[in-house]
């Protein structure tokens, strides 16, 4: 199936059950995964923070709420509107795999529970990308959920499910350095940690 197609029909999943996914996240727990972003942002805050695939804005509330300039990037039409009205920040409306960002502006990108859409084949590109609109030594979180390197669709939607290994090949060929990485939920034997999380730096 072509990627263009894939994506539209991910979009497609998100937007027809965008309320029931606001229920049913809004109150998830992500302040690790938030602090292992900021804790590794060189300078003075307050930081510049892409939220790639913020959904309908939970994150992006919560990190201007620490005084923050959160900007978020949204594929799904209704979730972009939902993220400006709830968290009253700007919010891209694009396409994983049509990226338009402008270059050297974030601080941080936190990508939460959203780089797992894109196919294997267009990875190297989308993380390129994402190095390229980060500052120089500028960060990028992301959590996924793992896998023994399958990817396919799940449920309507379409994901990629890597393991730490080839996790860590994408990224090193994107030009970034490993800075942590760690499983979640916290405090569960391994095989009940679903999501490898991990931070890493622009070189």
């Amino acid at each position: 199936m072509p990627d263009e197609e894939i994506s539209r029909r991910t979009l497609e999943h998100y937007d027809s059950r965008a309320e029931d996914f606001w229920q049913g996240t809004r109150d998830h727990d992500v302040s690790q995964n938030m602090a292992a972003l900021l804790k590794h942002i060189e300078g003075a805050p307050p930081f510049t923070i892409l939220d790639f695939g913020c959904g309908p804005g939970r994150d992006l509330k919560a990190f201007t709420g620490q005084g923050h300039v959160a900007v978020g990037l949204e594929g799904s039409a209704r979730f972009a509107a939902m993220a400006r009205e709830y968290s009253g920040c700007e919010v891209l409306e694009q396409d994983f795999l049509k990226l338009d960002l402008p270059a050297a502006r974030f601080d941080g990108v936190f990508a939460n529970a959203s780089l797992f859409h894109v196919p294997g084949g267009e990875l190297p590109r989308v993380l390129r990308e994402l190095h390229a609109s980060l500052k120089p030594g500028g960060v990028l979180f992301s959590s996924n959920p793992r896998g023994a390197n399958q990817e396919g669709w799940n449920r309507g939607r379409y994901g990629a499910y890597h393991d730490l290994e080839a996790w860590r090949g994408y990224l090193a060929a994107a030009g970034f350095a490993e800075l942590d990485h760690y499983y979640r939920p916290p405090g569960l034997p391994c095989d009940r940690q679903p999501w490898l999380a991990s931070v890493w730096r622009r070189r």
